[in-house]
């Protein structure tokens, strides 16, 4: 008995043992879906920051990046205000880096080039699993993050009340690779009881505009476009509201993702939040970015849940 005893003790120990090791190198039984680099032992679906406090970066000076969305050249004048706001709230050097691509934004954090970066809607999610990204920020207004929705629309006479009534009919998606447009639609449609590819063929329209005035017009019975197109159809008086309905509406999906590197120190991204937080964005920033005011605290796992799905249901990244 005494001998089955120690047997079990050292076995036990060597176990502990080889857990503590396996940390300690940066393994992680838990990583989810990130890539096997990084570990996500609580399951928050991001990185977690390096045991080895020595893996910890707390440089002098701080590169960041804007999601490529236009000319990155506009976008670093566009932020120079709040590039001047860092470095006096952080007290080092802050150099705003122009990507050409979001691939090549991607790749710059994970080689440790980047310490934090905005990150558009779909690559925020490839720059979480595969360049331990760890978003903590988005633009908004009000305390509110700035987003969109998908919605499914038809005339306000039309004879259409549920999505199911909408089989077989003429049905307007926008391209290929439109988020709102054609893949949140074959992620999120069939819940509602209307499959695109089986209850009905998708139409290609070109742009969300056609798809809104095409369902005005009688070219299609229902359209799926994104909500911000549609609000802004309105405000410019190009349609009425009252020309149409909407049927389904999905949750949003946030623009954009501000995340810091997941080994920085964690002192320094205490520091780097709240500097984010007091920003008050000039009058040219909430222009640019259609009355965005602050930047609002967001996390990942939660704001992010409907693009996963979108993700996950087609097996391609919205823009």
């Amino acid at each position: 008995m005494k001998h089955n005893i120690i047997v079990v003790c050292a076995a036990l120990a060597t176990s502990l043992w080889a857990g503590s090791a396996a940390t300690q190198a940066g393994l992680c039984e838990r990583s989810g879906t990130l890539d096997s680099a990084y570990c996500d032992a609580n399951g928050d679906l991001v990185a977690d920051r390096p045991n080895d406090k020595s893996k910890l970066r707390d440089p002098d000076s701080l590169v960041w990046a804007f999601a490529p969305i236009e000319d990155p050249a506009v976008y670093a004048q566009l932020f120079r205000p709040f590039t001047k706001h860092l470095s006096g709230c952080l007290k080092r050097q802050i150099v705003y880096y122009p990507v050409q691509s979001a691939s090549a934004e991607i790749a710059a954090m994970k080689t440790g080039r980047l310490h934090f970066a905005g990150f558009s809607t779909g690559p925020t999610v490839k720059a979480v699993n595969e360049a331990g990204a760890v978003p903590f920020a988005a633009k908004g207004q009000g305390g509110a993050i700035r987003g969109y929705r998908l919605v499914a629309i038809v005339r306000s006479d039309s004879p259409f009340f549920t999505m199911a009534d909408l089989k077989g009919k003429r049905i307007a998606h926008v391209s290929v690779a439109s988020n709102s447009g054609n893949l949140a639609p074959r992620a999120l449609f069939p819940t509602t009881g209307l499959r695109p590819e089986t209850d009905y063929r998708p139409i290609m329209s070109g742009a969300h505009d056609k798809s809104v005035m095409g369902v005005l017009s009688g070219d299609y019975d229902m359209a799926a476009v994104a909500s911000d197109v549609l609000e802004r159809l309105v405000e410019r008086g190009a349609i009425e509201r009252t020309s149409i309905r909407v049927l389904y509406e999905s949750p949003l999906f946030p623009t954009a993702a501000f995340a810091y590197a997941h080994d920085l120190d964690p002192k320094l991204v205490d520091q780097l939040k709240g500097c984010f937080f007091s920003f008050v964005f000039p009058p040219e920033m909430t222009v640019a970015f259609n009355g965005d005011e602050q930047f609002v605290p967001v996390r990942y796992d939660e704001v992010w849940r409907t693009v996963r799905a979108v993700t996950d249901a087609v097996g391609v990244l919205p823009d």
